[in-house]
């Protein structure tokens, strides 16, 4: 069964339209949540030929729509649009509009052990000098580089986030991550001169605006060649593109430095709680994804730390 989402108001619109209201306002979801989990529900309407009645749902349509979905998406995506729809029904009920979740027992598929993708240290620091003096913006670029990797931010924070979240004589960087829980992250010396070698360029971009009539960006504190707040688009093309001129043959995504920095910082010794502050994650258990430590790294450490690896030399 396929039909069209209405196109005339309709109640499930209402209810999509506050469902969204309160993502937004109460839980504080991101941009890109939020439109991922609208176009969710929008799907599981379209499923059927008639607005269903959220109120006494047929089991047998909730157990159709998750076959049609077992066989069209992939599970990571299964599981989104599953969740999407568990949040949709507990603002239902919330709301007082349905009792229960037709969702609450159906099963979350299985999925696959996920191997966060990193660079080694060596791949990071070509990355990093990957720009020079024949690229435009190769201060931006490589003071964006140096802070993705110094921070371990996402990259719609680093998009998003303004100059006077940062601190230029304490070297930290006030940093507003998923439901706008913000946390202090230290940035280290070479991003901290990469931003300040930047900061002229960034007066001339805003000079640049204003002189074509344009209101000045006072806010943001990367801009894009009009003078204007980069997008998460620019950010991940400039990364992909120094990656290819530093010759580093995996694909290679801001999320890619977010994973390095956790890695390396673990296989120097940072614990997980500390990494798991500088992230921003609310559960430990999301953080030990990262502790994919190389199996030489760990039998080097060991062989120098456990009494019992020293082989006798006689």
């Amino acid at each position: 069964m396929t039909a069209s989402f209405p196109k005339k108001p309709s109640v499930n619109n209402d209810y999509l339209a506050r469902f969204v209201e309160w993502l937004d306002v109460e839980k504080g979801y991101s941009q890109h949540t939020m439109t991922n989990y609208q176009r969710d529900v929008e799907d599981f309407f379209a499923f059927a030929e008639e607005p269903p009645d959220l109120a006494s749902l047929d089991p047998l349509f909730v157990r159709s729509y998750v076959y049609h979905l077992n066989t069209r998406c992939k599970s990571s995506s299964v599981a989104r649009k599953l969740s999407a729809l568990h949040t949709f029904f507990r603002f239902l009920r919330r709301e007082k509009i349905v009792a229960t979740d037709p969702f609450s027992h159906v099963s979350m598929p299985k999925q696959g052990k996920y191997i966060p993708v990193f660079l080694t240290v060596d791949e990071v620091f070509s990355l990093l000098e990957a720009p020079d003096a024949r690229d435009t913006f190769a201060v931006r670029d490589r003071a964006i580089l140096e802070l993705l990797y110094a921070t371990g931010m996402r990259v719609a924070e680093l998009a998003s986030l303004n100059i006077d979240r940062v601190d230029f004589q304490a070297g930290m960087v006030k940093v507003s991550g998923k439901g706008n829980k913000e946390r202090l992250v230290p940035m280290g010396d070479p991003a901290l001169d990469m931003l300040n070698a930047y900061l002229p360029q960034r007066r001339e971009l805003t000079t640049a605006r204003v002189k074509r009539g344009l209101r000045p960006e006072k806010d943001a504190l990367f801009l894009n060649a009009r003078g204007g707040r980069i997008t998460t688009r620019s950010i991940e093309r400039l990364v992909s593109f120094y990656a290819g001129r530093a010759g580093i043959m995996a694909q290679v995504t801001p999320h890619a430095l977010r994973h390095s920095f956790a890695t390396h910082l673990l296989e120097m010794g940072a614990d997980l709680r500390s990494v798991q502050e500088l992230l921003g994650h609310a559960s430990l258990s999301t953080t030990q994804k990262y502790t994919h430590l190389t199996l030489d790294h760990l039998m080097e450490v060991y062989d120098a730390a456990h009494p019992k690896a020293k082989r006798s030399l006689d």
